[in-house]
């Protein structure tokens, strides 16, 4: 048991709550959209997708950035740095993971198989990112933001607007949020060379790109509900999701980032349980 709880830390399993709820979005809206029957199988094959997908991302980056964790006084605690799990073996997780997802993704169609090679390199290739770019935090976010566009691609077997408008908000609020949470490691990632936007400008143009960025989630989520004839339970749904994105940007302010370690997973869960949540009581009130 003590061997499953190391892992769950390792990839932070709770964190799954950040895209989930988008992603069972797209789900319940390509079953509406297209008048296609519930599929209990085919949902459980979506969830095993996305679970080893980010299983995949986020035992890879702690892998790669085992040194860096080390070296960092917030993050030496890590199961790598501290020992509880060997690279050996989290590099072991990672591959399973990815045979896993890859797997999952034949299991679901043949498109969802063809694009899992590029969505592992995406998932995968976000922690390399900061090595080089500040960007890093929109890599992140495209990261998140493909579950709900794999979920659509799941029930239909093609693309369309609607989930790739809600990947536009996934990736804009996750790379905001990444952005905030970025600021306890300002001085750590200028003295090692690590990128990031809180590195590159000050605490407060870093406070201030993150809220642009948050302002375009709000416009996609806007224009989600204002072009796809959502109801009013879409509605009180986006004015929570706004609320609470003020609510964290109140919390966390340049002069307050001691707040962000013990509140911030809850704060931004409960921003994509609450949205998404309300938004798929629309659909199926409909």
């Amino acid at each position: 048991m003590n061997k499953v709880s190391n892992y769950a830390s390792l990839v932070k399993f709770s964190h799954t709550i950040f895209a989930m709820p988008f992603a069972l979005l797209a789900f319940v809206y390509a079953l509406v959209s297209t008048a296609t029957p519930f599929d209990w199988l085919l949902l459980v094959k979506v969830l095993v997708c996305m679970v080893s997908a980010r299983n995949a991302a986020m035992g890879f980056n702690r892998w790669l950035d085992r040194d860096i964790d080390a070296a960092n006084p917030r993050t030496a605690g890590r199961d790598i740095p501290a020992g509880r799990i060997s690279p050996r073996a989290a590099m072991i997780f990672v591959v399973v993971n990815c045979v896993i997802f890859v797997l999952g993704a034949w299991w679901i169609n043949t498109l969802a198989l063809a694009l899992s090679p590029v969505a592992l390199v995406v998932l995968l290739g976000y922690s390399c990112t900061k090595r080089f770019t500040s960007l890093s935090h929109l890599v992140l976010g495209l990261a998140l933001g493909i579950a709900p566009v794999g979920a659509y691609i799941a029930v239909t077997g093609s693309f369309a607007a609607m989930p790739c408008l809600l990947a536009l908000a996934v990736m804009t609020w996750t790379a905001g949020f990444d952005i905030l949470y970025s600021m306890q490691d300002v001085a750590f990632d200028r003295s090692h060379a690590l990128h990031s936007v809180p590195a590159r400008f000050t605490l407060v143009q870093s406070t201030l790109i993150s809220l642009a960025l948050h302002a375009v989630a709000l416009v996609a989520v806007i224009g989600i509900g204002a072009g796809y004839g959502f109801g009013w339970w879409y509605w009180i749904g986006t004015a929570l999701f706004t609320v609470i994105l003020v609510v964290q940007h109140i919390l966390y302010r340049p002069s307050h980032i001691d707040r962000i370690g013990a509140t911030f997973g809850l704060v931004n869960g409960l921003a994509s349980v609450t949205y998404a949540l309300l938004a798929i009581i629309d659909l199926l009130v409909r």
